[in-house]
């Protein structure tokens, strides 16, 4: 288990986003605070992922000072436009329609807040889908129930495994964290046992 100087608090109730840092080695507790998590229609979608993550942690407030709090939001971007997690079964289809065979660039912003100092950053990754017939669609929204999923899925699932033939980044910013940018933000707070 990796062992930070202070206690760290993952701000998410995504079970991706504890397994991730679990399986990294990291040692923490799970929060959630509920936060507002609209945007100005002004804003460069490629900034929007970031402002989220940012909002969620400053959610924890000066009694959070003795911890590393981590937040995290993740945002599909197709053709400029954000996909949002789908509402019901239509709107899912619908999604993953649109996102049959072609690219889409998925971000996921992090911010780390140590001391009231908030450290926001973001991971891009590029997704190609092949086509997507209405059966596998179907099939998909079926079992895998892809709801609380921005774009309607995850690359965990049928859908990642079977029907994305490239990716140009990291599978984990897909999955909803850049593990390796986190890590690299923790990396002053290890304390490595000798």
């Amino acid at each position: 288990m990796i062992m930070l100087t202070k206690p760290l608090v993952l701000g998410s109730g995504s079970p991706r986003r504890k397994e991730i840092l679990e399986k990294a080695g990291f040692q923490f507790s799970v929060e959630v605070k509920p936060t507002n998590e609209s945007f100005s229609e002004s804003m460069p979608v490629g900034e929007v992922a970031s402002y989220i993550s940012a909002q969620k942690v400053n959610e924890f407030g000066d009694e959070y000072n003795d911890k590393i709090v981590l937040c995290s939001d993740t945002v599909v971007i197709l053709n400029g436009e954000i996909m949002n997690k789908p509402i019901d079964v239509s709107e899912a289809a619908m999604m993953l329609k649109t996102l049959s065979g072609n690219q889409h660039k998925v971000i996921t912003g992090v911010s780390v807040k140590v001391n009231g100092e908030v450290n926001s950053f973001s991971d891009e990754c590029f997704v190609n889908f092949e086509e997507l017939s209405d059966a596998e669609i179907d099939y998909y929204i079926k079992t895998c129930k892809p709801f609380d999923k921005a774009g309607a899925y995850g690359i965990q699932d049928f859908i990642g495994m079977a029907k994305i033939s490239k990716l140009e980044g990291s599978f984990y910013t897909v999955m909803g964290l850049p593990v390796h940018k986190v890590y690299q933000a923790l990396q002053p707070y290890i304390r490595w046992n000798s």
